[in-house]
């Protein structure tokens, strides 16, 4: 019986400790979800995030590109342009140059070491010296002896001629760029010229104000070296020595470089008289 009075507070005490829910540690810890590091997200793993990388165009290189298809571009047009415009300043006959004249000097023309009186002036046919003045391009600064020009008309040659006091130098450089370094072509000042420009080719003259005047390629253009306008077909045109020293208008005739016919000291009476003037249609 005695032992049945023993006191019960200690085992009640522990008892009551362990009823309640005082017991901490780890099953304090398993019971707490929020306690646990990652409880809350055992439900699903999150994904780590994607760097998505967007590729950069290359501005740079389109750009570039771009420029040089409109710089391609405009060239082209530039090209065609001009193109077009050198086809519609081309003609096929005489008729299509305005106010072109045109004269009937015969081959085989006299060669004369004496001056000769031209009827037309500067002088398309007719009589001439022995020398041809170099018809290779060359622009002479000195008004050259008439007789060696008309010579070089006879090779097929076109000659420029100005009014050196009816001109500006900048229109003596414009008339120089449609000879200057072209074969069959020579240029140079002629004193009382009736004109400020006046262009020539054996048989065929055109007389105009301007340099710009459009006409005057046409005649170069048309004319030079043409085989069915002029005499001595395939004639040479060059004479380095006369283009190193030409002989100047009014100074007696003198062998200078090339001679390709016989010569007489003078004109045969009418040798001329064949000219007759006209102007184109």
């Amino acid at each position: 019986m005695a032992k049945d009075s023993k006191p019960q507070t200690g085992r009640t005490a522990g008892g009551g400790s362990r009823g309640t829910a005082t017991r901490s540690g780890p099953s304090g810890s398993r019971g707490g979800s929020g306690n646990r590091p990652g409880g809350g997200n055992r439900g699903g793993r999150t994904r780590p995030a994607t760097n998505v990388v967007t590729q950069q165009r290359p501005w740079g290189l389109i750009t570039a590109a771009i420029v040089v298809v409109v710089f391609a571009v405009a060239v082209i047009s530039y090209a065609v342009v001009k193109v077009n415009h050198a086809d519609a300043l081309k003609v096929t006959s005489p008729s299509q140059i305005t106010g072109l004249k045109t004269y009937k000097y015969a081959s085989g023309q006299q060669h004369v070491s004496t001056p000769v009186d031209y009827k037309e002036s500067p002088p398309v046919g007719g009589p001439h010296d022995p020398y041809w003045a170099d018809c290779t391009g060359t622009v002479y600064t000195v008004d050259i002896r008439h007789e060696n020009a008309v010579h070089a008309l006879e090779h097929g040659a076109v000659w420029v001629t100005y009014n050196p006091k009816k001109v500006s130098s900048s229109d003596i450089k414009t008339l120089a760029k449609l000879v200057t370094n072209q074969p069959g072509r020579l240029m140079s000042p002629y004193a009382g010229l009736d004109s400020p420009i006046s262009i020539q080719s054996w048989n065929h003259q055109l007389k105009v104000s301007k340099a710009s005047d459009q006409r005057l390629k046409q005649f170069a253009d048309f004319f030079t070296t043409n085989p069915d306008y002029y005499p001595e077909i395939g004639a040479s045109c060059e004479n380095p020595d006369f283009k190193a020293h030409p002989v100047v208008e009014g100074q007696p005739s003198e062998a200078v470089g090339s001679s390709d016919a016989p010569t007489s000291m003078s004109a045969s009476p009418g040798a001329s008289s064949s000219a007759a003037g006209s102007s184109a249609p």
